[in-house]
C-alpha cells in the first residue's frame, strides 16, 4: 500500500497496551502502514476542531473531544438511541429528537474537516461502526478524493425498519459514498443488497457492485475474528483458582455488556426452567459477567432493574445453603481472568436476540482444551451462527429450547463435545482477525474511484 492508513472510531486506544481483537487487528495494520487512528477523547472538552496527539509509534493517534451536550445528543442519543435499536430489531425503543440528529449531523461534519487537513490523496480511510454512517458524505463535500471504506460491527437493519428515520432516503445514500461497505455476515449483505434494491436511484452493475447516482461502491461480507493464538494462550495460562474457596463446580458461563440485544432476561429464565427439571443431584452454576454500559439511556436502566429482579427470583427459589445457582456479576473481568474462566467451564451461553458476530463465542472456542472441551450454546441469531453451525445452537425467544439446550450440554458425550468443537475452531481460525482486516484493505485498495473532484491541492489550500 503506497498510501497510509486512516482509520477513524468513536473510541481509541487510549494507554500503550494493545488488547482487544479490533484493537490489535487495527494496531498491526496501521502499524504497518504507517498510519493515523482518529477517535473520540473519552473525556468532553471545547468541540472544535482541534485534535490532541495521544500518540506516535508506531502510528500517529489524533483524538478530537465532544462537548458534555454531543456527548449527550451525539453519542447517548442519536447514535445509541436511535441507530442501535433500530439495527438491533428494536424499533419501539428509538426515541427520535431534533437534537440528536442535528448533533450527529456536526459531528461527522467536524470530524470531516479534522481528516481533510491531514489525509493524502493516496492514503486510504477506513471508517468503523454506526457513529459515522454519514462521515464519507461529509469527506467528499469536502472534496476527498481517496478510497473509502466502511465497516459496520452491528446487524445491517432490515428494510422495513428503516421507514423509524426521519429521513429514510438518506441512509442509502450516506452509505454509497464509500468504495466499499464491509458487514459481519451475508445476512447482513442480503439486508444492505435488498435496500439498494428498493432504491430507484441504485442500479446493479455486472460485476456485482452497485451505482448509486453518480457512483461507485460494493457490498462484501467479511466476518470479524479475534486474537485466537493469543487468546488461547492466556487461556492455557496456570492461574489460582479464581473462586477461591466457593468454587462452583460445574458451570456455564455467559459474558455480554448489559444490553438489550443480548437477551439475558430470557436466558435466566431459561436457565431457571432448567434447574425445574434438572436430575437429582446435578447442581450447576450460571455465571454472568454484564459490565454496565449506557446507563444514562433508559432502556439499559430498565433492564439493569429487570435483571436484578430475576436473578434475585431465581436464586430465592433454588438456592441451598452451600450452592448459589447464579452470579451475577454487573462489572467488567479482565480479559485474561475471563479466557481462564472460559476454558472451566463446562458450556456458554449466548442469546442473542441480534448480534452482529459476537466474539464472545469464538473466545469461548479459543480458550477450550481440545481434549475436554466445554459446549457452546449460540443463538441462532448471532453473527457467529452463520459459519459456526456446529455450535449447539439455540431460539434465545424460546426458554423451553434453551433449558432444553443447557440439558444437552451439560450431559452430552466426550468424543460429540470434542467433535463440536474441532469444528467450531477451524471456523474461529479461518476468520482470526488479522484475516479480517487483511482482506478488507485488501479489496478497498482494489476499488476504483468513481469521483470526478477538483484538485486535491485546491482543496487542501482550503484547510
Amino acid at each position: 500500500m503506497a498510501g497510509r492508513l486512516i482509520v477513524i472510531s468513536n473510541r481509541i486506544p487510549m494507554g500503550e497496551t494493545v488488547s482487544g481483537g479490533l484493537v490489535v487487528a487495527l494496531h498491526d495494520a496501521l502499524g504497518c502502514a504507517g498510519g493515523i487512528w482518529i477517535g473520540a477523547h473519552p473525556e468532553t472538552g471545547a468541540g472544535d476542531d482541534a485534535v490532541e496527539e495521544l500518540g506516535t509509534a508506531p502510528y500517529r493517534r489524533l483524538a478530537f473531544r465532544l462537548t458534555e451536550e454531543e456527548q449527550a445528543n451525539y453519542y447517548l442519543g442519536y447514535a445509541n438511541s436511535v441507530l442501535w435499536p433500530l439495527c438491533h430489531r428494536r424499533g419501539d425503543l428509538v426515541e427520535m429528537r431534533s437534537e440528536y440528529q442535528a448533533a450527529y449531523q456536526a459531528v461527522n461534519a467536524r470530524v470531516a474537516r479534522i481528516v481533510a487537513r491531514i489525509a493524502r490523496p493516496d492514503d486510504l480511510i477506513w471508517v468503523h461502526d454506526y457513529h459515522f454512517l454519514p462521515l464519507a458524505t461529509e469527506m467528499r463535500a469536502l472534496g476527498l478524493p481517496n478510497r473509502i471504506g466502511f465497516f459496520l460491527h452491528i446487524p445491517f437493519p432490515a428494510l422495513g425498519d428503516l421507514s423509524v428515520l426521519s429521513q429514510p432516503e438518506r441512509f442509502a445514500d450516506d452509505l454509497a459514498h464509500y468504495n466499499l461497505i464491509g458487514l459481519q455476515t451475508r445476512g447482513d449483505v442480503a439486508r444492505c443488497l435488498e435496500m439498494f434494491r428498493a432504491d430507484p436511484r441504485a442500479e446493479f452493475m455486472p460485476d456485482g457492485s452497485i451505482k448509486f447516482r453518480d457512483r461507485i461502491t460494493s457490498v462484501r461480507s467479511f466476518p470479524i475474528g479475534i486474537d485466537t493464538a493469543g487468546f488461547a494462550a492466556d487461556a492455557a495460562q496456570e492461574a489460582v483458582n479464581p473462586f477461591g474457596r466457593e468454587s462452583p463446580g460445574r458451570f456455564i458461563i455467559g459474558v455480554d455488556r448489559l444490553d438489550y440485544s443480548k437477551g439475558l432476561p430470557n436466558r435466566f429464565r431459561g436457565f431457571a426452567r432448567y434447574l425445574e427439571n434438572r436430575p437429582e443431584g446435578v447442581r450447576p452454576c450460571l455465571v454472568q459477567i454484564a459490565p454496565p454500559t449506557r446507563q444514562q439511556v433508559r432502556a439499559y436502566q430498565d433492564i439493569t432493574r429487570e435483571l436484578e429482579e430475576i436473578a434475585g427470583h431465581v436464586n430465592g427459589a433454588f438456592a441451598e445453603l452451600d450452592w448459589t445457582p447464579l452470579r451475577y456479576i454487573h462489572r467488567a473481568v479482565p480479559r485474561v481472568e475471563l479466557a481462564r474462566l472460559y476454558r472451566k467451564a463446562s458450556a456458554c451461553l449466548v442469546t442473542s436476540y441480534a448480534d452482529g458476530m459476537n466474539l464472545v463465542a469464538k473466545e469461548f472456542v479459543a480458550a477450550q482444551d481440545p481434549e475436554n472441551p466445554g459446549v457452546l450454546l449460540l443463538s441462532r441469531f448471532a453473527g457467529a451462527a452463520e459459519d459456526m453451525t456446529d455450535a449447539l445452537q439455540i431460539n434465545p425467544y424460546d426458554v423451553e429450547d434453551v433449558a432444553a439446550a443447557i440439558g444437552a450440554a451439560l450431559e452430552m458425550p466426550l468424543e460429540e463435545r470434542r467433535k463440536r468443537h474441532e469444528a467450531c475452531l477451524e471456523v474461529v481460525r479461518k476468520t482470526d482477525v488479522t484475516n479480517w482486516s487483511t482482506d478488507f484493505l485488501r479489496v478497498l485498495m482494489t476499488c476504483t474511484p468513481s469521483f470526478d473532484f477538483p484538485d486535491f491541492h485546491a482543496y487542501r489550500a482550503a484547510f
